[in-house]
């Protein structure tokens, strides 16, 4: 089969359309972890929709990076929905009548929900399978738990920089010090693990269901 035929290939390009609308049509800073995983995620799937092409192969490049990136892109949907927007539906947003104000949040829907769906999704319907050892999940943590690190440190080395502490967990000043701020992360750090496993898990689970080969399909007239 042609991989122009294949959901795999098209699917990893709509994540990275997705991605560069949201990131082109609304004010995104570099400081923010939102920026940052979508970023790494239009970098890893544009690579991997050229490595589709240039190898005509339906798997990703580097699987053992797919995973920590989807953990990443998933950390951002979920601290903005839970976390910042105490659960809102960012529905009513899309449709405000002032035009400015939709495509903001339209941008922000991209970042903050389409794109981190859609590479879960992606995780879960496609391989390669049993590429990630379980002893890759703590280096998994690495990078959001190293971005709060570096954004409390830049807080204090320039507390005069714009966003301060690009957070509210990260503010010394909301948790009583950076004592309740190292709690806030070892916490969020608690339920990072728990996703990464999560998403191990399944991929271990994925791998078992059998897949259908081509004399099963021609057995059955398919």
């Amino acid at each position: 089969m042609s991989i122009y035929l294949s959901p795999q290939l098209w699917w990893r390009a709509a994540i990275v359309v997705c991605a560069v609308a949201g990131l082109l049509t609304g004010e995104h800073r570099i400081i923010f972890y939102t920026c940052q995983s979508n970023l790494i995620v239009l970098g890893y799937f544009a690579g991997a929709v050229y490595w589709m092409v240039r190898r005509q192969s339906t798997e990703a490049p580097a699987p053992r990076l797919r995973g920590p990136v989807t953990l990443w892109i998933l950390i951002t949907c979920l601290i903005s929905h839970f976390v910042l927007n105490h659960g809102a539906s960012p529905l009513p947003g899309l449709t405000d009548p002032d035009p400015a104000a939709a495509l903001a949040n339209w941008s922000q829907f991209l970042v903050h929900y389409v794109v981190p769906l859609m590479v879960v999704a992606d995780w879960m319907a496609f391989g390669p399978r049993r590429r990630v050892p379980w002893r890759d999940l703590p280096l998994w943590l690495l990078f959001p738990l190293g971005y709060g690190v570096v954004a409390v440190f830049r807080a204090i080395v320039f507390p005069a920089a714009p966003y301060r502490y690009p957070y509210p967990f990260l503010d010394p000043g909301v948790h009583g010090g950076y004592g309740g701020v190292t709690m806030q992360m070892v916490i969020l750090g608690g339920y990072f693990a728990v996703l990464a496993a999560l998403l191990i898990g399944w991929d271990r689970l994925a791998a078992r269901v059998p897949r259908p080969t081509r004399a099963d399909a021609l057995s059955t007239g398919g």
